[in-house]
């Protein structure tokens, strides 16, 4: 099927102007815009327009020869579909929790049309074998596009340096805690990883001596009872930067390119190399880069009192001052968003502090509370943009996904930026059907998502059950 979507106020490369999206054979074919610049940029207060405006010369417009799905959008926003570039979505081995297809239908329903997944499942994905087996999962399960990391072990070096940079969003290096043995702290694996690896290394960053030294004091002091609230205090902001910085110089020494993913505190921001935002390819001199998650966006180390086990997460939401720090470095255009997008079933997360598995579920959610962070005024329209669709695209090399430009695909989200909804247990897509953000009220709702231009869902349904999303593909 193809589309003429018109009515729309169309968000893009920092502008945002009324005009129609010609969609055909799944990519966009065409962009009109309805007025001239100048009046296109005169639209309500609050939409976020203006923001670094430039004049954008008309295309060639083809003539049209019928064909086309005619859907007015009465003034909606249309905007790239939202890339995800951290999730873990539990297939194969975790499916109680999650499962491709159930988190990938949680993603499509909040504007998600792509993913990269972790490898630290069961099996963990630490064979290029296994690797091929879980790419064959996501072509039978995903409703949107995806790609999955290769993971790190202490063993299996030759296996990760066949990674094909071309097929393969990255590399997946635990310098934190993790499950089974892709811990990884042999300082002779890490020379020889991040002297070869042939893309980019994503890497959790946390000292795990520090974290057990505090561990220890706390069990002294509250025994088998540590509160919650001890998270970040445990999982202090010492262990995440002692860690990044480690893995910073690495980068550095061996001119190798490392994306810090869920950076919590404002001292790991200054390891980040300086972003071109004016070059068309922003991340080309770039070693070290960096990733900010959706809740350190939104909660803070306040938060822990009230909602407990539901922020448990690895590193620890810090203090409402890093919570503005990384604000500010995403307004700024110095780190892509994303969620880290993690569930487990509510039975796991009642047990006791030192039991409690780290991880929420956020993948749903992530465009609607950065919409929510625009209503308020924390990011402009623009901006939130940037942060999900642009700057992930740019980052990873993302082959012709992440923008509103011709002959790219068409991965399209229809938002009404300033509608209100309330998140409730009846409205939660992931299987794990429990959320932090219950009883919250977000101004920003999804109303329609193309993937690969086919409208799959609607007014939160799912239209096209059994449709499939794309493995992507990246220009490296």
């Amino acid at each position: 099927m193809n589309y003429c979507l018109k009515n729309a106020f169309l968000v893009n490369e920092n502008r945002c102007r009324k005009g129609s999206l010609f969609i055909k054979d799944g990519f966009i074919e065409e962009i009109r815009w309805d007025l001239p610049v100048e009046e296109n940029l005169t639209l309500e207060a609050g939409s976020g327009n203006g923001a670094g405006t430039r004049d954008i010369p008309a295309e060639e417009k083809p003539g049209r020869q019928g064909g086309y799905q005619e859907i007015d959008l009465h003034g909606a926003y249309v905007i790239p579909g939202v890339i995800d570039d951290q999730v873990h979505f539990r297939q194969p081995g975790l499916t109680h929790k999650g499962d491709i297809r159930s988190e990938s239908a949680a993603a499509l329903l909040g504007g998600v049309t792509s993913f990269m997944d972790m490898p630290n499942t069961k099996p963990q994905t630490l064979t290029q074998a296994l690797l091929a087996e879980k790419y064959a999962m996501g072509a039978d399960n995903s409703l949107v596009n995806y790609s999955f990391y290769m993971g790190c072990s202490e063993d299996n070096l030759d296996e990760v340096l066949r990674t094909d940079p071309e097929t393969v969003c990255g590399i997946k290096l635990f310098l934190g805690s993790s499950t089974g043995n892709m811990l990884v702290q042999d300082p002779v694996y890490l020379e020889n990883l991040f002297k070869n690896a042939p893309t980019l290394i994503a890497a959790h960053c946390e000292e795990v001596g520090i974290i057990r030294e505090n561990t220890s004091l706390f069990k002294a002091r509250y025994g088998e009872n540590i509160p919650f609230e001890a998270h970040p205090e445990i999982r202090s902001r010492q262990a995440c930067y002692r860690s990044s910085s480690k893995a910073a110089a690495l980068a550095r020494r061996h001119g190798a390119r490392l994306h810090i993913l869920h950076l919590s505190t404002a001292e790991e921001l200054s390891l980040l190399d300086p972003v071109n935002g004016t070059s068309s390819e922003p991340y080309a001199d770039v070693l070290v880069s960096g990733e900010v998650c959706v809740h350190y966006l939104w909660f803070c180390d306040q938060d822990y009192p009230r909602l407990g086990a539901r922020l448990k997460c690895n590193p620890a939401i810090k203090s409402a001052s890093d919570r503005q720090a990384l604000r500010q470095a995403v307004a700024n255009g110095q780190a892509v968003v994303a969620t880290d997008h993690a569930p487990h079933t509510w039975q796991e997360k009642q047990k006791t502090y030192l039991e409690c598995p780290s991880g929420a579920p956020w993948v749903e959610h992530s465009l609607p509370m950065m919409l929510e962070l625009a209503h308020q005024g924390v990011f402009s329209l623009e901006e939130v943009v940037q942060a999900l669709c642009h700057r992930p695209a740019q980052l990873f090399g993302i082959e012709k996904r992440g923008f509103l430009r011709k002959g790219y695909h068409a991965d399209l989200a229809v938002i009404a930026p300033g509608k209100a909804w309330k998140v409730e247990k009846g409205n939660l897509a992931c299987k794990c059907q429990w959320s932090a953000l219950e009883g919250e009220t977000l101004h920003g709702r999804v109303l329609s998502v193309f993937v690969n231009g086919n409208l799959v869902c609607q007014d939160g349904k799912i239209l096209l059950p059994g449709h499939r999303g794309q493995r992507l593909r990246f220009e490296r």
